[in-house]
């Protein structure tokens, strides 16, 4: 009887173990956000020596401030694929883009600072948005803004591994885009939470796309622990740099509050702004 017992006190302590082991493996899943400095590469030594990654998270290395920084590949690694990060110049040109997944009502406080400085955009866009505010997608497109591509239901496209699943992702975005302004989509594509792979860059490249991460953000998208004016000006002006991919995300009320602000210090810097179209037609990245 006393053997029983232990034999039942050692099962209930394994059991306890493996449920405490289990609980802090899903809650270490939903808490955690490969995003959680945008600013931050995997690893400085090897971000610009070489293109090595299979499935790899977007991240810079800044050096020294008003120098654009290195990134887990280089400029001209990634021109292989018909993707940018930045810019290969040293003129003052600010290439300005926001990831857009969905609208809580920030969106006109930004699209009139942007008409107030004559400033033309590119929004990454999340298709859910476009089926349900395709009025908000006409109006940002009326302003003179490009809508980019970044997939229907932002996944991890990384753990996409066949061509039909991830055309699927653009593809769906560019039938409701087209539905919603008549139009057809403008081939720019953002992978989300910067998360990629060889062969994602070469799917993209396939179907005709020009991929975009960025050369300057910040941490903006937590909607219960939005920065401070002082820390998003401490990161973006002091970081900003020639030839810049600035990503912002529109859902950010920090945004919306200072962005007439944030442009006019730009401007006041010496700073002008550019299109990824002039950016791909330059030839310069």
């Amino acid at each position: 009887m006393k053997q029983k017992h232990i034999y039942r006190l050692i099962f209930f302590f394994v059991m306890a173990f493996a449920l405490g082991s289990l609980a802090g493996k899903i809650y270490s899943h939903f808490t955690s956000d490969p995003r959680s400095d945008p600013n931050s590469a995997k690893n400085s030594q090897t971000s610009s020596a070489s293109m090595t990654f299979q499935n790899e998270n977007w991240g810079l290395g800044f050096q020294e401030e008003g120098k654009r920084p290195t990134g887990n590949a280089s400029i001209e690694e990634l021109k292989k694929y018909n993707a940018w990060y930045a810019a290969d110049t040293d003129e003052k040109k600010i290439y300005l883009t926001f990831d857009a997944g969905y609208d809580n009502g920030n969106m006109p406080a930004i699209l009139n600072a942007l008409h107030k400085h004559q400033v033309h955009a590119t929004f990454f866009v999340v298709g859910t948005l476009i089926r349900e505010k395709p009025e908000l997608i006409r109006e940002i497109v009326d302003a003179g803004h490009t809508i980019g591509n970044h997939t229907m239901t932002h996944p991890d496209m990384s753990g996409i591994s066949t061509k039909e699943a991830f055309q699927k992702q653009l593809e769906d975005v560019e039938v409701l885009y087209k539905e919603a302004t008549g139009k057809e989509m403008t081939k720019f594509y953002r992978p989300p939470q910067g998360i990629y792979s060889v062969e994602n860059l070469e799917m993209a490249k396939e179907m005709g796309y020009h991929t975009f991460f960025w050369s300057l953000a910040y941490v903006d998208w937590y909607q219960d622990n939005q920065p401070s004016k002082e820390e998003a000006f401490e990161k973006l002006l002091g970081r900003i740099h020639p030839g810049a991919i600035v990503l912002l995300h529109s859902t950010s009320s920090t945004n919306a509050s200072i962005l007439d602000e944030l442009l006019t210090k730009w401007e006041e810097m010496g700073y002008t702004f550019g299109t990824l179209e002039e950016l791909v037609a330059s030839g310069s990245a």
